[in-house]
């Protein structure tokens, strides 16, 4: 099997164009070196934002309702 131009064959994947290596919590300011699966992102008002853990648990139902954090 041959990768495609540009490609590469180590398995790992790449971060995702327009995505940065650090995140950093909208609510609390804890950042994270790589994405975490236990993160909740959310795209309000066309911008994206990450929550940490401890602010996504907390706030759970808001997410689930889709309020904007303007409302947390």
């Amino acid at each position: 099997m041959t990768s495609p131009p540009g490609g590469n064959d180590d398995g790992g994947s790449a971060a995702e164009p327009g995505r940065p290596e650090r995140l950093v919590c909208a609510r609390c300011g804890t950042s994270s070196e790589a994405p975490q699966l236990t993160w909740t992102c959310s795209v309000e008002h066309g911008a994206r934002r990450d929550f940490c853990e401890t602010c996504s648990r907390e706030n759970l139902r808001s997410i689930e309702g889709r309020l904007d954090s303007d409302w947390w």
